[in-house]
């Protein structure tokens, strides 16, 4: 029935009513004149007439209800297509639920109604939202259904309906009816592709029979778009779940690529860089905005040169890693930067290949106190801040040690030479941790003999004189100690020479290989002295004699005129410190 024939029927209806009742006012008008006449046949013919009148009374009664029935499906059907479009409306699933359980109660005139779904864990019915007829929220104390009907309708897949449950041979002796005075119950299934999600529930306790089955096959139809919009919603509810967990896991993949120290730097098949990281942009200079996405040949083959273009694209074709140093010149750094980099195969949850993941570490710092670390006590290493600085060549005063074994060719003659290096290395040993103690830094170990440096630019000293003379009295005593525990045959003697005296000191070499040393008068005369001293002797000259003469034994020595110089020198055999 169109809207625009229900209420011309009605029309209709309610004239035939008026023409029925101005009929049967005139029917007993004439009935009174009938008895006042006593005329029987008129009476006859008016009880055949009452008849008709009642027999058409009746039938518009009923035209009356089948109109009524009309009205009530033409308003279901059109809240069942209005909600329809609500209900789909919108994704978040309580507000669908709420939507589905108001429009229950708006369809069938039900005291209130349930909307039970499956755990998706453990498969049992759960009530996901309950109302009454005011539209309000049922709390849990309320639940009081018929299970039964409930966990018929949900495995049968059909939907139930009765106007009176206590009366209803279908469900005699059920407890739940009987305890909860259950009348009127109205169950659907909830179904999508045949496959049961939950029920719709809806009931009377007070009233009977407001249910029929019209009411039944409109929840019905109901039922199917609301099973539609619910598992849209539980889909789009588990989507944006796993989006918020993806993301999550994004942004703290990201922090810590951002934390991490390394930089960090992704190329995929396209050769774009897709990963960019900040310590990245630190080491090279480069922000990420001007890079991400774009070819990795425009970050990296100017600073790098072709030799990283090809070690990628033998990654891409045939996998495997490399490692490698190079030099480089990141961009706003005046000085090389020496990188550490690092290449493998950037795979997927497939192990598949998606590019090529590149680590890089500036280790620039740590090579230059490597170059150090060498020749500088491990108490100093620490203290070095500006190694580049302090490794350019200046001219300062220092004290020079040199110390060379006596009689070393001679034994290396007799030797195995796996014996006489672990020999040699022993006394240096020795040796060196007295240099170690005072701070001395080891210029180089020239075969049997090493040159200690004090004062340099690396090792600041005011008392680098006093320094240099305990290093050559401890070497000795400590020499002698060690002696002690050894074969005769395996001890070796230094003679030592120490002199204090101006020199040049700085990095010396080509650009592939530096040594950080000293040249001038000072390392001369100490090496000078040193030729002069016998096996266990120390001779010091007379610049470093005055700076310690206060506190030292020496033994004076006939002046001598050294190698390379005109004027004699006067120089001193170092005895020891006397005792108080």
């Amino acid at each position: 029935m169109s809207e625009s024939t229900g209420p011309r029927s009605h029309q209709e209806l309610e004239k035939l009513r008026q023409t029925m009742n101005a009929l049967g006012e005139a029917v007993e008008r004439q009935h009174l004149v009938m008895i006042s006449a006593n005329q029987g046949a008129m009476a006859q013919s008016y009880n055949s007439l009452l008849r008709l009148l009642t027999q058409a009374d009746l039938t518009m009664d009923a035209l009356s209800r089948g109109l009524a029935s009309q009205d009530k499906e033409q308003r279901q059907l059109r809240a069942l297509q209005d909600v329809g479009a609500v209900i789909n409306s919108s994704l978040e699933q309580m507000d669908v639920l709420n939507m589905v359980m108001d429009t229950i109660i708006q369809l069938t005139g039900a005291e209130r109604s349930f909307l039970m779904l499956h755990d998706e864990d453990s498969g049992e019915l759960s009530v996901e939202a309950a109302r009454n007829i005011n539209r309000e929220t049922l709390e849990g104390s309320s639940f009081e259904i018929s299970r039964s009907i409930v966990s018929s309708v949900a495995e049968s897949g059909e939907p139930v309906v009765t106007t009176n449950a206590q009366a209803d041979p279908r469900f005699a002796g059920q407890e739940s009816i009987i305890s909860y005075n259950l009348r009127s119950i109205l169950c659907v299934p909830l179904q999508i592709k045949e496959n049961s999600i939950g029920v719709i529930y809806a009931d009377n306790r007070i009233v009977s029979g407001i249910f029929v089955d019209a009411d039944r096959d409109i929840l019905a139809a109901f039922a199917n778009q609301a099973a539609v919009a619910i598992e849209n919603a539980r889909l789009f509810r588990q989507i944006r779940e796993q989006l918020e967990d993806i993301t999550e896991m994004k942004n703290l993949q990201d922090d810590v690529f951002e934390s991490i120290a390394s930089g960090v730097i992704t190329i995929d098949l396209a050769d774009r860089i897709s990963l960019y990281n900040r310590a990245a942009e630190r080491i090279l200079g480069v922000p990420v905005h001007q890079v991400l996405n774009r070819d990795y040949r425009f970050l990296l083959n100017d600073p790098m040169g072709n030799v990283v273009e090809s070690v990628i694209e033998n990654i891409q074709d045939k996998g495997g890693q490399h490692q490698m140093e190079l030099d480089v010149r990141a961009r706003g750094r005046s000085e090389a930067t020496t990188l550490d980099l690092s290449f493998s195969p950037l795979r997927d949850m497939q192990q598949q290949t998606q590019g090529v993941a590149l680590v890089l570490d500036d280790v620039s710092e740590k090579k230059r106190l490597e170059s150090v670390r060498r020749y500088l006590p491990p108490a100093l290493v620490d203290r070095v801040r500006d190694v580049d600085a302090f490794q350019k060549a200046q001219r300062r005063e220092i004290s020079v040690v040199f110390a060379d074994i006596r009689g070393f060719t001679t034994v290396s003659e007799k030797w195995e030479p796996e014996f006489l290096i672990e020999v040699l290395n022993e006394h240096l040993t020795v040796a060196a941790a007295a240099i170690n103690l005072q701070e001395g830094l080891i210029d180089k170990y020239d075969g049997d003999t090493v040159m200690v440096l004090f004062n340099t630019p690396l090792n600041p000293q005011e008392n680098h004189a006093e320094r240099a003379v305990r290093t050559a009295l401890a070497m000795r005593q400590d020499l002698a100690a060690y002696h002690e525990g050894i074969p005769e045959y395996q001890r070796l003697y230094f003679g030592v020479g120490v002199h204090t005296g101006d020199a040049v000191v700085g990095n010396v070499g080509s650009p592939l290989r530096k040594d950080y040393s000293a040249v001038g008068d000072a390392v001369n005369l100490s090496e000078r002295l040193q030729e002069l001293a016998e096996g266990g002797q120390i001779i010091i000259s007379d610049n470093t004699y005055q700076l310690v003469k206060k506190w030292v034994s020496v033994t004076r020595m006939e002046p001598v005129q050294v190698k390379g110089r005109q004027a004699m020198e006067q120089l001193y055999r170092l005895e020891g410190i006397p005792r108080d």
